[in-house]
């Protein structure tokens, strides 16, 4: 189990993360539609996750959305990392939910980078604004140390795209943690 509490003067975010959990979440973000996105990553990554974040929601969501992002990625790279060398580093998913097909690829490498193009048809999605999901995606993946490509192929509706990217990056994430008895790298260390 990894835990860590982030507090700045516009949010305090508390995280426990455990990889190779039964899939519980538990999590209040105050805003509905992250809860639901963080309870998916946790379903389909196989992990148990809470996140509980309190924030200046009064001026709008976007500390709120970054700061658990910030804060899920830092556990995230301590649970990688705690691996050894010893995981498959690299995950990929194609993931269809209904008229969306979204991919999500990953390499757990200690490299931060982030691509992501979703391509939202909406001003807002579960009344988040339309540029945070790609926000959180990046400050996910620069705080996890993460390699992160999400890309949007197909997709009407915003919330299924959202939703699918989610889904599919859980399952990119299931498939990089998995142990192996093999060095992750040529270089024997990341």
């Amino acid at each position: 189990m990894f835990e860590t509490t982030r507090t700045t003067k516009e949010t305090t975010v508390s995280v426990s993360l455990r990889i190779d959990g039964s899939q519980e979440a538990n999590n209040d973000t105050g805003l509905p539609f992250l809860d639901h996105m963080l309870d998916q990553l946790a379903f389909h990554a196989g992990w148990d996750l809470t996140v509980k974040a309190t924030g200046d929601l009064h001026v709008d969501e976007h500390h709120t959305v970054e700061d658990v992002a910030i804060t899920l990625g830092g556990v995230l790279q301590e649970a990688w990392r705690d691996r050894s060398d010893r995981f498959a580093r690299y995950g990929q998913r194609w993931l269809p939910m209904d008229d969306a097909l979204v991919l999500a690829a990953v390499d757990l490498s200690g490299r931060p980078f982030c691509d992501v193009s979703l391509k939202l048809k909406r001003d807002a999605v579960g009344g988040i604004a339309a540029e945070m999901w790609d926000h959180f995606f990046e400050s996910l993946a620069t705080s996890g140390a993460i390699t992160l490509h999400i890309k949007r192929e197909r997709g009407r509706n915003s919330h299924h795209v959202v939703e699918a990217s989610f889904k599919a990056l859980a399952r990119a994430l299931r498939e990089a943690l998995a142990i192996t008895d093999q060095a992750t790298s040529t270089k024997g260390s990341l």
